[in-house]
């Protein structure tokens, strides 16, 4: 199957590359809107209904009315002379207040934006005031607003907002500051915005100088951005598409890794096919290019689907989580892959066969043999001193994943501190309670469903004064139907840290389990109590994931190698690239930098993408040596030419892989999973696929296949048939012609 579908894409090389162009722009272009429409921001809806947070964000939302994808500003006001604000000034904010609260922000467009295609954000803002100062410095009004903090259209919004209320404000005498998620996620874009255009200028430009140096060619080092950017639309369309036909709801930091991960596996696989498409027309001359990219295209179109189905099994486990932010990633990702990989099968071979041998142009190094360069050095290294090797390699990987002795899991969402944002939260916690502008809610209603009175619930509000860390209490508040009731706590530690985590899943609840009055049942909401269930949720799925992907790999592997020892060894060498990458990312951020611990999704994305991805480098490897142990000679020479074919295909192709992850870094709080994805990747390729996994081949010879061992060819065959010839001159290191 996978030889007729790339046979076709060579045989009609141009009509499908336009079939490409036509559905990869048409689905990029529809791509924002349809991800706007499948996406949400809140973390508790992720969480199953049973856990205590999530019951209380329901009753917030059908009886308080608050909307899933709400975000709350909290806005200081306060005299711009610094004197104490007067029942005058009291009045004039509040006025103003209600001004702003009557005002429809309407969202900013670019010029040329297409206003069918890009989401309206524009909302009439609620705005309340919340609460003076005990010292009368500054009065806290609460703007509610509608859309995910993350999102551009959104963060627009809300700084037309901004403009309007300091304009409001300042007529009056008045300074204002503004804090919350969306106030801080507007200020770390605006202060990051340059970083993150020169990341993805730098990752551009270091896939066009890897290409350039190893092709010598214009065309090989642009084509693969433009292939990989016209599926990676497609994929992106096909991702928002089936998430809206199942309902399922993606997380919004999903695109953003979507697209990093196309772009690393796009180029991989493209990689893949140039270094073997340009050793055929090395070995046969006299072949005919077409020819050529069809024979090529099917014997490595096995591996990349082997490859491929690789990451889209380990993904596609993440449907047994039970925290819908991992349960919605892992089909999306698997998704995306699958439409990356149908480009490999048929994009890709297209392209190598309508472009033929000026692929390479102006490259003179078709014409002639190149001399055996590093690679070649390097194979025969690894087949003369294979123990050596395999020893040092796993000393080195040993060595890090000691370091996660002690690991400690990070459940706080990191923020730039140096932000206008954070410093009008720090003003306003050394006035009030650190979470004064994040309160956790206590929620109650009857049993039965009837109707409650407020005072019902004045033991528990006394119970939870009294309770520690709580550093005030609100009155009891009434839905509108009399059938829910709410009490806000005011902790003294910021809702995002460590210590709000312990009060709520210690002496808070315990409290209002203890003092719930008879006949109604009560739920502990807000972020902190969000938290504390998500990390139930994590360490849940982290022990039901790891060994179910694990399986599934396993068994990929053993179709592909048709093997039984092969896949093991790849597996405990693969486990140990992963352990080596989450010790090291412990010693530099939770031992190094004295941080909590590593971020909580570190290691399931760590695995997943280590793992998976890694896994990748290893099957082009294997499938390698298993072909060239079918050619005459001992097994140990096998592993050098193996090895000198595959090494710049995946030494270069590694490079890209971990210069995509390293462009994560430029988005705030993602600098954890960026070093830790790119170290994982550089380990997998430079490594796991280079050092560990030949030199294992090359101790255990042919009986790393058993108990199907290929054998070398020998003699002609009684039938006449000639034995497998030896292969032609192989590509050569980086720099070398």
């Amino acid at each position: 199957m996978i030889r007729a579908l790339t046979g076709f894409s060579t045989r009609h090389a141009w009509k499908v590359i336009a079939l490409w162009a036509v559905v990869g722009i048409g689905l990029a272009v529809l791509s924002p809107m349809l991800m706007s429409r499948v996406t949400q921001s809140q973390t508790g809806e992720f969480l199953p209904r049973s856990y205590d947070s999530a019951a209380a964000l329901r009753i917030a939302e059908q009886d308080f009315g608050v909307k899933p994808d709400a975000t709350t500003v909290t806005v200081l006001v306060a005299r711009a002379d610094g004197k104490p604000l007067t029942a005058g000034d009291q009045q004039q904010i509040d006025a103003g207040a209600g001004k702003l609260a009557e005002r429809r922000v309407v969202m900013p467009r670019k010029p040329d934006e297409p206003a069918a295609l890009v989401p309206d954000h524009s909302q009439t803002p609620r705005v309340a005031p919340a609460t003076m100062a005990p010292d009368r410095t500054f009065e806290l009004l609460t703007v509610e607003m509608t859309g995910d903090s993350s999102d551009e259209g959104v963060q627009s919004v809300f700084r037309v907002f901004r403009d309007q209320a300091r304009a409001q404000f300042d007529g009056i005498g008045m300074r204002t500051g503004f804090t919350g998620n969306l106030a801080q996620a507007s200020d770390t874009t605006d202060a990051n915005r340059s970083s993150a255009v020169l990341g993805h200028a730098l990752l551009t430009g270091l896939i066009v100088l890897l290409n350039v140096l190893v092709f010598r060619s214009a065309l090989a080092a642009l084509l693969p951005l433009l292939a990989v950017a016209m599926v990676g639309g497609a994929a992106g369309g096909a991702v928002a598409g089936a998430a809206s036909l199942t309902g399922l709801k993606l997380d919004a930091s999903t695109p953003g890794l979507i697209n990093v991960v196309l772009l690393g596996i796009g180029v991989d696989y493209l990689l893949f096919l140039l270094f073997r498409f340009r050793e055929q027309l090395r070995a046969r001359p006299e072949q005919n290019a077409r020819q050529a990219a069809a024979e090529v295209s099917g014997k490595v179109g096995t591996a990349i689907t082997c490859a491929a189905l690789t990451i889209v099994a380990a993904f596609a486990t993440l449907g047994v989580a039970s925290f819908g932010q991992f349960r919605s990633l892992g089909p999306a990702v698997a998704v995306a892959v699958l439409v990356m990989l149908l480009g490999s099968l048929t994009l890709m071979p297209a392209l190598l066969a309508a472009c033929g041998r000026a692929m390479f142009w102006p490259s003179r190094s078709l014409r002639r043999v190149p001399r055996p360069g590093v690679a070649a050095r390097f194979g025969e290294l690894v087949a003369r001193r294979p123990l050596a090797l395999l020893l040092g390699s796993v000393v080195l990987l040993g060595t890090l994943a000691a370091g996660t002795v002690g690991l400690k899991m990070d459940y706080s969402q990191p923020a730039d501190t140096t932000t206008a944002a954070a410093a009008t939260g720090a003003e306003i916690s050394r006035a009030l309670p650190a979470g004064v502008s994040d309160p956790t809610t206590v929620y109650m209603v009857a049993k039965d469903g009837g109707t409650l009175d407020a005072k019902r619930f004045d033991g528990l509000a006394g119970e939870l004064k009294k309770t520690e860390g709580v550093g005030q209490v609100g009155r009891t508040v009434l839905a509108d139907n009399h059938r829910a009731a709410r009490i806000d706590l005011f902790l003294n530690a910021d809702a995002q840290s460590q210590r709000a985590r312990d009060l709520v899943s210690g002496p808070v609840r315990a409290a209002v389990a203890a003092h719930t009055p008879a006949g109604t049942e009560a739920h502990v909401g807000g972020t902190a109590a969000i938290v504390v269930d998500v990390s139930t949720a994590v360490d849940r799925d982290l022990r039901v994931v790891f060994p179910v992907a694990a399986g599934l790999i396993a068994l990929i592997l053993l179709l592909l190698l048709r093997s039984l020892l092969a896949p093991v060894a790849l597996l405990l060498s693969v486990g140990l690239g992963f352990a080596a990458t989450l010790g090291a990312a412990t010693l530099l951020f939770q031992h190094g930098l004295d941080r909590p611990g590593v971020s909580f999704t570190l290691p399931l994305v760590l695995f997943l993408f280590v793992v998976a991805i890694g896994t990748d480098y290893n099957i082009l490897i294997t499938d390698r040596i298993r072909e060239e142990m079918h050619r005459p000679g001992p097994a140990r020479g096998a592993v050098a030419r193996a090895v000198r074919h595959t090494a710049p295909a995946v030494a270069t192709a590694g490079l890209v892989l971990a210069g995509s992850f390293a462009t994560l870094a430029t988005t705030p709080g993602s600098e954890q999973v960026a070093f830790a994805l790119t170290l994982g990747i550089l380990l997998s390729a430079l490594v796991l696929s280079l050092v560990t996994v030949p030199a294992l081949a090359a101790l255990l010879g042919r009986a790393l296949w058993w108990p199907l061992r290929p054998a070398p060819a020998g003699p002609p065959a009684a039938d006449g048939r000639p034995p497998v010839p030896e292969p032609g001159p192989a590509p050569d290191h980086i720099g070398v012609r």
